[in-house]
């Protein structure tokens, strides 16, 4: 893969890559078809794990030579020690778990860091759809009500909460829509949030 390509492919993933310094030990969980642990791996000498259930994924993961672990999220990391990553990465991944609280956890126990990313419901578009009387479907949330993997929606105010709640200081947080951080009302304006948390 042509990874200056990712800017266009995966603009988030481009701009959260940027977060972890070379040469980390890497946690991707619900890793997808392994873009970003590759990227990690072949531009800034990463080393790690992903983690995914998705069976159609996990040949991906595999051609790319990442190692993955299929397992769902809701069983928790315990295979992991206590930070055992410098990095533990939860990217769009979140919002379709049930226990959402317990993963925070577990996160902030295996990794000394971690980078959270969702859809921020709180997004313009989002509202309007709402203010119709309707469910949200957008890029960053692209499916219907009925068939959505989406179990939580949450806003970025709402998440600074959660992660204060679970032991986790907020070191950034941006919002970003179409890769790009947006800085002038984020809340409304940015379709993706971006978390980059430490333990307290």
């Amino acid at each position: 893969m042509n990874f200056p390509e990712l800017s266009v492919l995966r603009p988030d993933l481009a701009f959260i890559a940027h977060w972890i310094p070379a040469g980390s030990q890497v946690l991707d969980v619900g890793c997808g078809d392994g873009v970003m642990l590759d990227y990690l791996q072949t531009d800034k000498a990463c080393s790690g794990y992903g983690i995914e259930i998705d069976d159609a994924r996990i040949p991906e993961c595999v051609a790319r030579n990442v190692s993955v672990i299929q397992q769902d999220l809701e069983g928790g990391l315990a295979m992991f020690e206590d930070n055992a990553f410098d990095n533990v990465l939860c990217l769009s991944a979140l919002q379709m778990v049930k226990d959402v609280e317990g993963i925070l956890r577990e996160i902030a126990r295996v990794g000394r860091e971690a980078t959270v990313s969702f859809p921020n419901f709180a997004y313009w578009s989002h509202r309007v759809a709402l203010l119709r009387g309707r469910m949200p479907v957008s890029k960053s949330l692209p499916y219907e009500w009925y068939d959505t993997p989406n179990l939580r929606c949450a806003t970025i105010k709402d998440f600074e909460a959660l992660a204060n709640e679970v032991g986790l200081n907020v070191l950034e947080c941006v919002a970003l829509h179409d890769g790009k951080p947006v800085t002038f009302l984020p809340n409304w304006r940015g379709s993706l949030a971006v978390f980059r948390l430490k333990k307290k």
